[in-house]
């Protein structure tokens, strides 16, 4: 398990991607209103979505699994609920969803590349250049 991605809830797009941009994370999603990906200068990924109200259920914390399938199944043997079963997404990663004891989202994935580098990737860069 790799702890790398975390998405944030936020009311103003423009304002938080300028604040994130502000703080020398690097834009490499672009999807207004809804969605922005950063990435820091070692590759660890941060992202912001729209939420109309800031809570609980804004903020989902991501932990990548390299057999996700795996990983899903063991802890439903410990007896550990999930709120979404493993599944392809749209955007390229196989996600399963689950909350923890304070109710906090939890998003359990596996993205391989696709997670620095999706294909709308707004710079262009490819697993093959090297990110500056």
């Amino acid at each position: 398990m790799r702890l790398n991605q975390v998405t944030l809830g936020c009311t103003d797009y423009a304002a938080s991607v300028a604040f994130y941009a502000a703080l020398g994370l690097r834009q490499i999603v672009d999807a207004p209103p809804r969605y922005a990906r950063f990435e820091t200068p070692a590759g660890e990924t941060f992202s912001i979505h729209h939420a109309d109200r800031i809570g609980p259920m804004s903020t989902v914390v991501y932990f990548e699994f390299d057999d996700l399938d795996a990983a899903v199944a063991a802890l439903e043997a410990a007896g550990i609920a999930f709120d979404q079963p493993p599944r392809d997404e749209d955007w390229g990663w196989r996600e399963a969803r689950l909350r923890d004891p304070a109710d906090n989202s939890l998003c359990l994935y596996h993205a391989g590349a696709n997670r620095r580098f999706p294909p709308w990737r707004i710079d262009g860069a490819t697993q093959d250049k090297e990110i500056q």
